[in-house]
């Protein structure tokens, strides 16, 4: 098996030395994505659900760019800056998901790039 790098100008290009996703067999790796909008480079950041639904549509189109789709997400990660806002995060996430939602943790950190206040990462597979 070869490893494949998923590309998409759909989503936010890498902000360090990273790739959007890596592909190996039939696994997808999605490295975590925050809400920037891949057109503008202008982070979302009105509020936590808007921020959510932004990363949401990033992670969209990387398992799009890879054949895949929400139905196809195994396990997601979640980590939040303040896990009080994670009833709204997880609202707009749920509303991504069918009857099959993925295996996931969601963790509350310290820290996220540019300030963002959610990041989520995904493993996928055909």
């Amino acid at each position: 098996m070869e490893k494949k790098i998923i590309r998409t100008e759909k989503a936010p290009a890498p902000i360090g030395p990273y790739n959007q996703a890596v592909q190996f067999g039939n696994m997808l790796f999605i490295s975590g994505q925050i809400a920037l909008d891949p057109i503008s480079g202008d982070l979302v950041q009105t509020d936590i659900q808007a921020e959510t639904r932004r990363v949401m549509e990033n992670l969209e189109a990387i398992l799009n760019a890879a054949g895949m789709n929400f139905s196809n997400v195994l396990k997601t990660t979640i980590f939040l800056m303040d896990m009080g806002q994670f009833a709204q995060v997880n609202e707009v996430y749920g509303s991504y998901f069918a009857d099959a939602a993925p295996a996931r943790e969601t963790v509350q950190v310290s820290g996220l790039p540019k300030g963002v206040k959610v990041e989520i990462s995904m493993i996928a597979g055909k």
